[in-house]
């Protein structure tokens, strides 16, 4: 596994880490692969906790001297990767290293581009699943999705297509979300695997309705960015149809158009042709910023 490296953010999770990190620092030595921990501005003792295990052969801790959020320092930890393979977990030890193993072996199977570890079989209060089947399902409105877990922390990739479209992602939690839908709509082979979440022993999640809110802020973004027309094209047609029905039995009386008929008339005019400036801005930032698409062949 000596293609493979392990990012991990981390914020304020001293003591989750003081468990995980020699578990981790020694499957990597063990493994061969190399270790990122990103300390994205923590204000307890994970500065130092990192640094007192760095090794330059395997294991690099980078600190942020502000915290730039959970998306931020996964980015920064991708970015830092050099390996031809990168793995995203949690630092709180909910993800199994032996399921790091398991992702690593299926990606080298199925030769995918990325890997999603699948927590279908993990217990979720019923506040999480509504959060995540709407979330799931707002996506699924916007763009194909033939994923389940989107947001998983557990993510393997090919390092050089992620750092691609890093600079489409945001840097909160969104990420996780975003970057799968982006290697969806631009046509790579994402899978997934069911992995093992061991409940959290320390600290508490960050997830909250704001994280909810982001996200489907974000899922918008990127669905205006691939697809736009599928945004603007039913809220157009909705309109146009509309003042058909509203507007033709008073033209057939005679009573020429009403004000309201022009009103849903122009309306859905508009949408339709912002949806189709929209699809030509899209085509034209996706040449520019993401490039021709290499074959698999020559990966």
């Amino acid at each position: 596994m000596n293609d493979l490296t392990i990012v991990i953010p981390a914020y304020n999770e001293e003591q989750a880490l003081a468990t995980f990190l020699p578990e981790l620092v020694a499957y990597c030595r063990g493994n061969g692969c190399r270790l990122i921990i990103v300390n994205d501005g923590s204000k307890d003792g994970t500065r130092e906790l990192l640094d007192r295990h760095a090794d330059p052969a395997f294991f690099t801790p980078v600190h942020h001297k502000v915290n730039r959020g959970y998306g931020g320092a996964i980015k920064t930890g991708i970015k830092a990767t050099t390996t031809r393979l990168v793995i995203t977990i949690d630092a709180d030890g909910q993800h199994r290293l032996e399921d790091v193993t398991a992702l690593y072996h299926e990606l080298q199977r199925t030769d995918a581009d990325m890997i999603i570890g699948n927590r279908r079989k993990h217990k979720e209060s019923l506040y999480r699943k509504t959060g995540k089947a709407l979330i799931r399902g707002i996506a699924g409105l916007l763009m194909p999705v033939p994923i389940y877990d989107l947001n998983s922390g557990m993510k393997i990739y090919v390092t050089e297509l992620v750092q691609r479209y890093l600079p489409l992602c945001p840097d909160n939690m969104a990420l996780s979300d975003i970057i799968t839908l982006i290697f969806l709509n631009q046509r790579h082979l994402v899978l997934e695997h069911p992995i093992t979440v061991v409940p959290r022993t320390t600290g508490e999640s960050t997830i909250s309705i704001k994280t909810a809110f982001d996200t489907v802020l974000e899922i918008v973004h990127v669905a205006t960015m691939f697809d736009p027309m599928r945004l603007f094209f039913p809220p157009a047609m909705f309109f146009l149809l509309f003042s058909a029905v509203w507007g033709l039995p008073i033209m057939l009386r005679g009573e020429g158009v009403s004000v309201g008929t022009l009103l849903l008339f122009v309306t859905g005019l508009i949408l339709f042709f912002l949806g189709l400036l929209a699809e030509q801005l899209a085509l034209i930032r996706k040449n520019l910023n993401l490039g021709p698409q290499k074959p698999p062949s020559e990966r």
